[in-house]
């Protein structure tokens, strides 16, 4: 879990005897959202209050690297399906920024438009739906082309956020 008024990212982890152990791991200011790499090795959060993205180690449960997201409140994480790219809601930007997992590096930035928020990619990893809070909207991201396939409004004054895919 991150926790944003102590400024770290908590590892809870079950034990022997069914006992819980919980690891607070200082990660930077503000930690929202945050995702796991695919293989299971690290933890990415955006710390909105600095700017930066910190990555932390879930073997030695430490903090292995942070690096600047040049955003001014980065809000979500969403790791793409086979670990390749990071995508990141800026919500004071009104930008989705892309980064390179491997190298940290920007790849891309794509205008969205009013406070995009909650970032959810479909299971077969080719496209990423992304909240456009502050327009009623949700943005539908081609994850190849990694440009903005279509939009669609939810509803009237519904201000999406939280998504989830259902299975019928």
């Amino acid at each position: 879990t991150t926790n944003m008024g102590s400024g770290t990212v908590t590892i809870a982890e079950r034990g022997a005897a069914q006992a819980w152990t919980a690891t607070a791991v200082p990660v930077g200011s503000g930690p929202e959202g945050f995702d796991l790499t695919p293989d299971g090795k690290e933890i990415w959060t955006a710390t909105y209050g600095d700017g930066k993205m910190a990555i932390v180690d879930v073997a030695t449960k430490k903090l292995k690297q942070t690096f600047a997201t040049n955003t001014r409140r980065a809000n979500r994480v969403k790791i793409t399906l086979g670990g390749k790219l990071a995508l990141v809601s800026d919500m004071g930007g009104g930008e989705l920024v892309i980064f390179d997992v491997s190298s940290h590096k920007e790849v891309k930035r794509l205008r969205l438009g009013s406070s995009p928020e909650g970032i959810l990619i479909e299971p077969s990893g080719q496209r990423a739906f992304v909240a456009v809070t502050g327009d009623d909207e949700v943005a539908v991201i081609d994850l190849k082309s990694l440009s903005v396939a279509k939009r669609f409004t939810p509803g009237k004054g519904t201000g999406p956020d939280g998504m989830a895919w259902a299975k019928r």
